[in-house]
């Protein structure tokens, strides 16, 4: 093994976030970030997770500013509180609470799930914004690698259990969504199947990297599960850049000297890295369209890997065993 092996996922997670710093450079003097104009979502249920701090937050803020009931599922009950407050006296309204969810638990997770449809609501925009970024080697309540279980395997079991009521909510004219935020580290990331949980070679920034691709490969088989059994719902992965939050606490010590200096003008703010999430959600132009890779506003391809329908296959069978979920992928989807 070579003595830069263990440097190499590090070395491609940073070489992506530059591209992506200089795309959103030119972007910036170019025209500017800014919220188009939407129009009243009233009547609408949104699940944000995630929706505590950052680019969650901000999106949960825009989303009851048009007028959406936003449900925030968050990990901290104290914190969960007090954005709730923030966001009501923000957007003058009522309409947004918290429920407690732990993507790091499976049973969290069943229980948020459990909690909310006691409330009998629609749910017509679910965002999979959580998670966590280049943390030390550490593991979830059920034995997954961190960035692994919640970034991705969280959030593939709570859509899989709130799928039910995103098809009943929506409809021909007013498809339900399903938004997955991954990032552009996506680009350079590499799905190990028979190491999924990195335990072999554990890098940090590998691991954050494997986690984002996932999202990707599982929104794809989603949209295509979701199209083949006819249903109202749409499945698309939102990139909202390189954006200035908390998620860098636990990267390396001068990359974190170089986000302090120059976050002003290289990285976006939360509200600016929100802009494509509320885009994703609302947008009447993406009404009915799926399977898409989302960022500043705009369509664009992903990975070459993540169009690999054998690969989303082979993941997704993998997850419903690993989150303890029937696969009935290969009953709607013909290989």
């Amino acid at each position: 093994m070579s003595l830069l092996s263990p440097l190499r996922p590090a070395l491609r997670v940073y070489y992506a976030a530059v591209l992506a710093v200089l795309g959103q450079l030119y972007r910036r003097f170019r025209s500017g970030f800014s919220l188009p104009a939407f129009s009243s979502q009233h009547g609408s249920v949104a699940i944000v997770t995630g929706g505590l701090c950052g680019i969650g937050f901000s999106t949960a803020k825009h989303l009851a500013k048009l007028g959406m009931h936003v449900i925030i599922a968050g990990n901290n009950e104290q914190e969960g509180q007090k954005a709730v407050k923030q966001i009501k006296e923000e957007t003058m309204t009522s309409k947004v609470e918290f429920l407690f969810c732990d993507l790091a638990s499976m049973k969290s997770i069943r229980q948020f799930v459990k909690e909310f449809k006691k409330k009998n609501y629609p749910l017509h925009v679910l965002i999979n914004n959580a998670g966590v970024m280049m943390i030390p080697q550490r593991m979830t309540a059920d034995g997954f690698e961190e960035q692994f279980g919640v970034n991705y395997l969280g959030h593939f079991l709570l859509t899989n259990l709130l799928l039910d009521i995103l098809k009943q909510t929506g409809s021909p004219n007013h498809n339900a969504r399903v938004l997955t935020v991954s990032s552009a580290t996506h680009y350079v990331g590499e799905l190990n199947m028979d190491d999924l949980q990195s335990r072999h070679c554990y890098s940090p920034c590998g691991a954050y990297a494997q986690s984002k691709l996932a999202l990707v490969l599982f929104s794809y088989q989603l949209q295509q599960f979701l199209a083949a059994e006819g249903s109202h719902v749409t499945a698309n992965v939102v990139d909202p850049g390189v954006v200035n939050t908390n998620l860098y606490k636990h990267v390396f010590w001068l990359t974190k000297l170089v986000k302090n200096l120059t976050y002003w003008l290289l990285f976006k703010t939360p509200d600016e890295g929100a802009i494509t999430s509320i885009y994703a959600a609302v947008a009447p132009e993406l009404e009915g369209v799926g399977g898409c890779y989302l960022c500043h506003e705009k369509i664009i391809k992903s990975s070459e890997i993540t169009y690999d329908e054998d690969l989303q296959r082979k993941l997704w069978a993998e997850s419903c065993k690993m989150v303890g979920i029937p696969n009935v992928i290969n009953k709607v989807i013909s290989t």
